[in-house]
């Protein structure tokens, strides 16, 4: 049915503007109190076997919606409602700011792919915290803040302008997530490198737990597929040792070669610049983690994102060393009852699993790799 729709209306409009009417009904329905019931309990069955603890944090699952969809924190309940586990709003700047010129987001249907440079457009960190502290919440669940750099700020200002960010928004997320990794602000992706990151990291832990003493708030960063393996290695020893709670792995990618595009190379060159995501990230992705895992094992928590489409892909990120998956992409392509199937899916293959718990097959496949 969705695929019909979507093949109909969708695919015939402008990628951003059927984004943002999707986005309007998702948020229309959650407002409506017997209508979100409804959905919810078509689109949301919960499952206990799927019950997951992570980062501190006690969620109805693993598989959660990727920051860039909900950009302002304006549809946390309405993504609840379609069945996330948890919502990560953002990517949030200190300062507001409209994000890259138009025409900046196209779809790659043929490869069930997204290619953005979107810029980071959003109201910025002091409106969104607002919105946040006003929020009367209708669905319980974890909610995650992913923060950047505002375009204007030179890379040099960068520390303080996460700061001024962790300073109005650690209070009102669950976990807070450092964004260095986006193709789409310039020089950001730099911070990744050790040098600059390790101080960023520090100001930023030091910023929340200033602001927020009555609890720790998770911080993880968020890294891009693109970086060449000694570098990961490189940012997972500098999380262990400086306590970070997590890594989320990956961002989307820059690169076009190797990915096995089926759409035209003249047509993905015509779209220029941005960050690919979708299927053709997954075996990328699915390397950075497997990496990851077999360098920091159970000391932190790994997210898994990038080209997950199935239960099989978020099934596969676990047993790599996820104990947390989200999405983004996909959701564009398979529409609303995609987390009802990925539940379902997930409850069914640790079923069939020699593992009792989701705990139990985190990283399983990655230890057993490392065993051989």
């Amino acid at each position: 049915m969705y695929s019909l729709f979507f093949r109909l209306i969708f695919q015939r409009m402008d990628p951003e503007k059927a984004h943002h009417l999707a986005f309007a009904w998702i948020r229309a329905a959650a407002r409506v109190p017997v209508l979100r019931t409804f959905v919810a309990a078509v689109l949301a069955p919960r499952h206990k076997e799927l019950r997951t603890e992570a980062l501190g944090l006690r969620m109805h699952g693993p598989f959660g919606l990727a920051a860039g969809f909900d950009k302002n924190a304006a549809a946390i309940d309405g993504m609840s409602m379609l069945g996330f586990d948890h919502v990560e709003v953002g990517t949030v700047t200190a300062q507001p700011q409209p994000g890259n010129p138009k025409k900046r987001l196209f779809r790659l249907v043929a490869d069930r792919a997204l290619i953005n440079r979107m810029g980071f457009n959003n109201d910025g960190s002091e409106a969104v915290a607002e919105r946040l502290a006003a929020r009367k919440a209708v669905f319980r669940t974890t909610v995650g803040v992913n923060i950047g750099k505002t375009k204007v700020v030179p890379e040099a200002e960068a520390v303080a302008d996460y700061v001024t960010s962790t300073e109005r928004l650690a209070a009102h997320a669950d976990y807070l997530v450092v964004n260095v990794s986006s193709p789409n602000t310039p020089g950001l992706r730099n911070l990744q490198a050790t040098e600059s990151l390790r101080p960023l990291l520090a100001a930023v832990r030091e910023a929340a737990d200033r602001t927020v003493p009555s609890r720790r708030v998770p911080l993880l960063v968020k890294i891009a597929p693109d970086l060449a393996d000694e570098d990961v290695d490189a940012v997972a020893d500098l999380a262990v040792e400086l306590g970070l709670d997590g890594i989320i792995a990956t961002n989307t990618t820059i690169a076009r070669e190797g990915l096995g595009l089926r759409t035209p190379k003249r047509t993905v060159e015509a779209i220029g610049a941005g960050g690919l995501s979708g299927a053709p990230l997954k075996a990328r992705s699915l390397e950075v983690l497997s990496r990851l895992y077999a360098r920091v094992g159970d000391r932190i928590t790994l997210v898994g994102v990038g080209g997950i489409e199935t239960a099989d892909d978020a099934w596969e990120r676990i047993l790599a060393g996820a104990t947390l998956v989200q999405g983004y992409s996909a959701f564009i392509y398979e529409g609303p009852f995609w987390c009802r199937k990925i539940h379902k899916g997930l409850a069914e293959k640790l079923a069939a699993s020699p593992y009792k718990t989701l705990a139990e097959a985190v990283g399983a496949e990655t230890r057993k790799k490392a065993a051989a």
